[in-house]
């Protein structure tokens, strides 16, 4: 890849579902059956691959959350599982990074190594894995457990689980498939080799019955900014996914997260951090403001109120009126959650919010930035953040899809390609070679051993 391109951000979109938005699917503009419509997905695909980005990242979860019948069904439940609807879209889509989440949680490593390696070769070297651990008592009871494991016994798991994956990986030597037929040889026994590992948590034999992914290994993409999140993001995440709502917070995370990587012995070029943004773009401020306030309009309040009590660690407020004032909080047990309480309690004395107004705050973007305004105001910000060291590119959020997502590749990438910051075209064939990341060598590569 040229030199070129490291002067040049990467972009990613989170497709989820209908859109980022709680509401999106009341949008005049969206198919409120989207999430089960293949249709929706290759048109939000062709759409990103015209405005040249790199990835398209399906977030996925193992449950349906929401137990309260009322709120139960408010909003879009339903949706493809990601390998299987990305597997689709590889046949139908050229060039974009096709990533998708898989918990190693409730996965086994064998599984997990073989479905992406057969989702690199249908895309011809496009795969990634959003690397979670699932954290919700509702997925734990989907897979025979009543709860879910403490945090830092789910992160030794992940640690073990991407170790084993990568091991399974390189089962096969790149150039172990010969299939010669006058000799009668289809592979080089030598070539292929038994993982043979035996864990805390995994015992696998190996070898994978499925050669060598084209990219060697597919793309390892992680989000999360606690410790433990952070410390398996350095220690194998190649795209990082956050959410930092101001520059200098952009920029403190990224540099701990390169340092922490220089630290396990990587180089800070073998990964690319993108922040979250959620963009609503119009070709005046005026018109930007009246696609948002129309969002906004949409959120229905049992959604609202359900999002915010979340963020707050479970707290009830059904007791309390929506126009009124937030009350004083207990608190929830956690510092992540009581921190998050004093800082939407500090919002909200600051800035005089009712309940509603703050729940229409939390229910956009979930903590990642939200920007209104113009293609050259976008343009603005992310030029900031790439420039400034917060952020390598960005995972787009769009509000609603395919629209928002529409807007932001007709207005604002011809922005960011007139000052030179991103790509006017795709160069390689892989993601890998797109993203310029390099291809990983084989762990046997100096070795013959089955």
């Amino acid at each position: 890849m040229s030199g070129a391109a490291r002067h040049e951000m990467n972009l990613g979109v989170f497709v989820e579902m209908t859109g980022r938005h709680l509401a999106s699917w009341r949008h005049q503009q969206v198919n409120p059956l989207g999430p089960m419509d293949f249709a929706h997905y290759r048109q939000v695909a062709e759409i990103a691959e015209r405005g040249l980005f790199d990835l398209f990242f399906l977030a996925d979860g193992l449950a349906i959350r929401d137990r309260s019948a009322e709120r139960l069904g408010r909003g879009p439940k339903a949706h493809f599982e990601p390998i299987t609807l990305l597997s689709a879209l590889s046949q139908t889509s050229r060039h974009i990074g096709l990533i998708a989440t898989a918990s190693t949680t409730f996965n086994e490593p064998f599984h997990i190594a073989r479905k992406f390696a057969s989702l690199d070769f249908l895309s011809g070297g496009r795969a990634g894995w959003n690397i979670v651990t699932s954290s919700s008592d509702a997925e734990a009871e989907n897979f025979g457990a009543g709860s879910i494991p403490p945090a830092g016994e789910r992160y030794r798991r992940a640690g073990e689980f991407v170790d084993v994956v990568r091991g399974l990986w390189d089962s096969w030597d790149d150039d172990a498939i010969v299939a010669e037929r006058d000799a009668g040889v289809y592979f080089r026994p030598e070539g292929l080799h038994a993982l043979d590992h035996r864990g805390e948590f995994f015992s696998v034999r190996g070898p994978l019955n499925i050669a060598r992914p084209p990219q060697g290994h597919p793309l390892l993409v992680q989000a999360g900014s606690s410790v433990a999140g952070m410390a398996l993001g350095a220690s194998v995440g190649e795209v990082i996914y956050t959410a930092q709502t101001t520059l200098a917070d952009a920029q403190s995370f990224y540099g701990q997260l390169k340092s922490q990587a220089r630290a396990a012995g990587r180089s800070a070029r073998a990964l690319r951090i993108l922040p979250g943004l959620f963009p609503v773009v119009g070709r005046t401020r005026g018109e930007a403001q009246e696609k948002f306030d129309y969002l906004q309009s949409l959120i229905h309040p049992e959604v609202g109120l359900a999002q915010l009590e979340h963020h707050l660690g479970g707290i009830d407020l059904s007791g309390y009126p929506l126009d009124g004032p937030l009350p004083d909080l207990p608190a929830a047990g956690g510092e992540g959650a009581n921190s998050r309480i004093a800082l939407l309690r500090h919002i909200a004395r600051r800035d005089n919010l009712t309940i509603r107004d703050l729940y229409l705050q939390v229910a956009i973007a979930r903590g990642h930035p939200v920007l209104t305004g113009t293609a050259a105001d976008i343009a603005d910000m992310m030029t900031a953040w790439f420039q400034e060291g917060g952020a390598d590119g960005f995972n787009i959020m769009p509000g609603w899809l395919p629209g928002g997502l529409a807007d932001f590749v007709d207005l604002v990438v011809p922005e960011l390609q007139r000052r030179g910051v991103y790509r006017r075209r795709y160069q390689g064939a892989s993601t890998r070679e797109i993203m310029g990341l390099a291809r990983p060598a084989s762990r046997y590569a100096a070795r013959d051993h089955y």
